[in-house]
């Protein structure tokens, strides 16, 4: 159904950073593109909007969410917390079939990984985490978990760069992690799962800290 590829295409390019943070979106051209009217075009935006990844103002159309300082400073705030409590209750109440699941993307994510496919890696990344948040199934901070995978995807762009030190052992490093992370829910070992997590968003925290705050430029003396 073309309303739902333009959501999944849309969302997709949202986390790989195809489409920037506060770019507007084009009513015009996307009608045009995927060969539907407004009304269910307007559908989307307002799923995407409610779900994070777009902004709407009335008169203005609909933009992306913006990515501002502000945003980053409840981002670090915020992640390690939660990603905290999502991975134990994740351990606790996990099925068979979002094990099964988790271990697809992880399939997809080495791949990836392989490949080289930046774009790829953040998107089964953000799959990964997605479905840890399903087994984790809280209500209350399924919201909150939801909207920080949107910036930490896109954040992402800077951990999946092959241009950062000794990016083949950082990102066999993360996918290790990963899988250790399939062991800990099927065993449901809560406790060991929440010490992954931790090692987990420290590496990913080392990798961004070095690509906001790089080595200074040479100076000649």
């Amino acid at each position: 159904m073309k309303k739902n590829q333009l959501y999944s295409d849309l969302k997709r390019q949202i986390l790989t950073m195809e489409l920037a943070p506060g770019a507007s979106l084009d009513e015009t051209q996307l009608s045009e593109q995927y060969q539907i009217s407004r009304t269910p075009l307007r559908d989307v935006f307002r799923r995407l909007a409610g779900e994070g990844y777009l902004e709407l103002v009335n008169n203005r159309g609909a933009s992306v969410a913006s990515m501002d300082h502000k945003t980053l400073r409840n981002f670090f705030l915020t992640a390690p917390m939660l990603y905290a409590a999502i991975g134990r209750l994740a351990a606790e109440n996990a099925t068979i079939k979002q094990l099964d699941k988790m271990r697809e993307a992880q399939v997809e994510f080495r791949s990836a990984a392989s490949k080289g496919d930046t774009d790829s890696l953040i998107y089964w990344n953000d799959q990964f985490h997605a479905l840890m948040g399903e087994m984790a199934a809280n209500p209350y901070l399924m919201p909150s978990y939801e909207r920080l995978l949107i910036d930490h995807a896109r954040i992402s762009q800077t951990f999946y760069s092959s241009r950062i030190q000794n990016f083949e052992d950082v990102l066999a490093e993360a996918a290790g992690h990963h899988d250790e992370m399939i062991v800990s829910i099927e065993n449901a070992d809560a406790a060991g799962m929440v010490r992954l997590i931790k090692a987990h968003w420290t590496l990913s925290n080392q990798q961004m800290e070095i690509f906001v705050r790089p080595d200074p430029l040479p100076v000649d003396e």
